[in-house]
């Protein structure tokens, strides 16, 4: 698996982002420019790099062993079947950055048979993108969009020594450097703008996080694991009402399905299943605020973030905050 700059997915249907909130954090209303970051509305993309996965990529070494068995009996059935139900997304990164979407869900990890330095991207297979090519790319849009700002929660970390995470941090400093926002009290934009800080590293292995003040604890993700998007729903009012969390929290709009519907429903695929439920949930979006009551979101991280309205409706809670 060679590294290659990542490119959009081939699903059908989709319409293609546009570049309408590309610099939308510049472009809010500058009374929010002091809102700290926690406390804002931000548009996010579950398992972000899924649109590199294809028909070559191999699957995860985590996967069940009747998976893998299946693919090397049936791998023309197998691996389309696995495909459809792993793949979120169909916009690359920079287009996704450029529909408006600054929480980006990085799942790393090494590749068993790789080289000792290939980090490639995960969800049941990995991508052909490199994680460094990913993040040269990111950096190459902020240096771009330079009052945009955006939030990078590396996850999963499968297969990841701790000569790997020392590789990775060093990346990861190389490739951002001064970009890199220290953990502390969450900024706001203008704090952020003013040191030249456009990203918040978000790091999901507390030895790593102890040892570099670059990186951020990991962001607590609500997860609904559900198929229905009204037991989704009613998840995530669920744990509204607990209280939000102090810092950045996502709250997960994405469906999630299980093998009980995939065999009922042999013909759909996550794209179907996402599209069906997104206007309900994105009219759950809409009734949302962000802010600091307990009640309120931060960031909301959806599946096939170029599908619907969703990226604009997140955007757009933030003149709630004008109302106060």
């Amino acid at each position: 698996m060679g590294g290659q700059v990542s490119s959009p997915g081939s699903f059908s249907g989709l319409p293609y982002a546009s570049k309408a909130n590309a610099d939308w954090m510049s472009a809010l209303n500058s009374q929010l420019w002091d809102v700290p970051l926690h406390q804002l509305s931000i548009p996010g993309s579950h398992d972000t790099m899924t649109y590199c996965l294809n028909k070559k990529s191999p699957i995860s070494s985590k996967e069940p062993r009747l998976l893998h068995l299946l693919c090397k009996v049936l791998p023309c059935v197998t691996l389309p079947m696995v495909l459809k139900w792993s793949t979120t997304q169909v916009l690359s990164v920079t287009e996704q950055l450029d529909a408006g979407v600054r929480y980006l869900d990085l799942r790393i990890a090494h590749v068993e048979d790789g080289s000792e330095r290939n980090l490639h991207f995960v969800h049941m297979v990995y991508t052909t993108a490199l994680v460094e090519d990913t993040l040269t790319e990111i950096s190459e849009w902020l240096q771009s969009h330079p009052r945009e700002v955006v939030i990078l929660a590396c996850r999963n970390f499968e297969g990841m020594t701790e000569d790997l995470h020392e590789y990775l941090v060093g990346c990861i400093k190389n490739i951002f450097g001064d970009m890199l926002c220290p953990r502390g009290e969450v900024p706001t934009l203008r704090q952020l703008w003013s040191r030249g800080q456009q990203v918040i590293l978000s790091y999901e292995d507390e030895a790593s996080v102890s040892r570099h003040t670059e990186l951020w604890p990991g962001i607590p993700y609500w997860w609904g694991n559900k198929v229905k998007p009204q037991d989704l729903v009613n998840y995530l009012e669920l744990m509204k009402s607990h209280g939000r969390p102090g810092g950045l929290f996502v709250a997960g709009i994405n469906l999630t399905e299980n093998l009980e519907f995939i065999l009922v429903h042999p013909a759909w695929s996550l794209e179907k299943l996402t599209l069906s439920g997104l206007p309900y949930l994105c009219a759950w979006v809409r009734a949302q605020c962000p802010g600091s009551a307990a009640g309120c979101t931060n960031i909301i991280a959806g599946d096939f973030i170029g599908a619907s309205g969703f990226v604009s409706d997140v955007i757009g809670l933030n003149q709630k905050l004008l109302r106060g």
